[in-house]
């Protein structure tokens, strides 16, 4: 039989009538005459617990433990899921991680996927189990301990899957009943696309919006698995949700498909460093192996062997930075007047693939913003992407006036 992967996120599976609800769901799949594997994550707020419970007992924590630990909520979720299943006379049973088994690195509370056999789940869908529980974020690594993928690591679960038993459909049920344009909170125009592409999901899935995580549409894209985002709590029709797939099925979309924003940004700035070769792996050495994750790079031009760098990183990895500099130039490896930290600041970025084939992009998005008197600190482009850092209490603002400006409020 055809098989289809639905995942169930912590929302959805927060109450027992909030499984009972999603188990009928996977039910309606099931009697269309899919074979279904069901990822879950824990219940809502379950996962934040379990890690309050260990840094409460050891703030040092041993990784291993740590994720022994936090992947129980899954463990939990998907057990209940099973009997709810079998209460409504559907065949399922749940798995964890080991049994699948999905094999990973042994990076704890940050593995990544290294094979998902098929042969087990397989075989109990000939003996006749119709539906398969997995417990999502979790795995097995080689040297046999719990790992878990990080935060949001049910979506990357669920996409894995899909890709490793080919299914023909990878939906993620969650609490918003699709992608935006923008988020509805702050754009009351913002519209739910029906499709995006993989790319410009990606895109804004990494520059702040929430709806999937990036690393799941990494995997979705390079394995062509369609993606469909829906709502756990609205009815279903066929066309329900977004569709995220390849850019070639998409026939006609708008040059900007939507604005996203990130305000926990912070832009740092090393003055006056020593302009020489190999200064910017100099600098952005030390920081890759502190684990920050730098964006959005300037380097301005030097004046008598000295120059500005520029760089923009998340708020909570600024005293990491802060940090590497210091040792960096401590060691002699690097040598600058100061270096200064601003964390009150928003990254705002319209994404789009259209942008691949129409100019103006940037200039009307650099003139509505000058228009609303908001001055851009720092700009950094890609094929399918503008991003600007603003002063955070333009946020808002800024993106109300770019979906308004790029009328993302209509259909192209």
């Amino acid at each position: 039989m055809p098989v289809l992967v639905m995942k169930f996120g912590g929302t959805s599976v927060a109450t027992l009538d909030r499984i009972r609800r999603a188990a009928k769901r996977v039910g309606v799949e099931v009697s269309k005459g899919y074979d279904v594997i069901v990822i879950v994550s824990a219940m809502a707020g379950k996962t934040n617990e379990l890690v309050g419970y260990v840094n409460e007992t050891s703030p040092l924590y041993d990784a291993r433990e740590y994720d022994a630990v936090v992947s129980s909520g899954e463990n939990v979720t998907a057990g209940l899921m099973a009997l709810t299943l079998q209460e409504m006379d559907v065949p399922a049973r749940s798995w964890q991680g080991w049994q699948v088994p999905l094999i990973t690195t042994s990076a704890h509370s940050a593995a990544r996927i290294e094979d998902i056999p098929t042969d087990n789940i397989n075989t109990k869908f000939a003996e006749g189990m119709r539906v398969a529980v997995v417990a999502g974020f979790q795995g097995i690594s080689p040297d046999g301990r719990i790992t878990t993928l990080g935060r949001g690591g049910s979506d990357t679960t669920a996409v894995a899957f899909a890709a490793a038993f080919e299914a023909e459909r990878c939906d993620i049920y969650t609490d918003v009943d699709g992608v935006y344009t923008t988020d509805p909170r702050i754009a009351s125009k913002a519209r739910k696309l029906d499709k995006i592409a993989f790319e410009e999901m990606l895109e804004l899935a990494s520059l702040g919006a929430k709806v999937l995580q990036t690393r799941s549409v990494e995997l979705a894209m390079r394995y062509n698995v369609k993606l469909r985002v829906l709502s756990s709590f609205e009815e279903q029709s066929d066309d329900a949700g977004t569709l995220v797939c390849a850019e070639e099925e998409i026939m006609e979309s708008n040059v900007v498909s939507g604005i996203a924003y990130s305000r926990d940004e912070a832009k740092m700035t090393l003055v006056s460093v020593a302009d020489r070769p190999g200064i910017a792996a100099a600098i952005f050495g030390p920081l890759s192996d502190a684990g920050v994750n730098v964006d959005m790079i300037i380097q301005n031009i030097a004046e008598e062997g000295r120059t500005d760098m520029t760089f923009s990183c998340p708020t909570d990895q600024v005293k990491r930075a802060e940090k590497a500099l210091l040792d960096a130039r401590t060691n002699g490896e690097i040598n600058y007047h100061d270096l200064i930290a601003d964390t009150d600041v928003a990254k705002i970025s319209a994404v789009g693939i259209g942008m691949r084939s129409q100019s103006g992009v940037a200039a009307k998005m650099f003139k509505t913003l000058s228009d609303e008197g908001v001055n851009i600190k720092v700009i950094a482009t890609s094929e399918i992407k503008i991003s600007v850092l603003v002063d955070r209490k333009y946020m808002e603002l800024a993106v109300q006036a770019l979906h308004d400006v790029f009328e993302l409020d209509k259909t192209a």
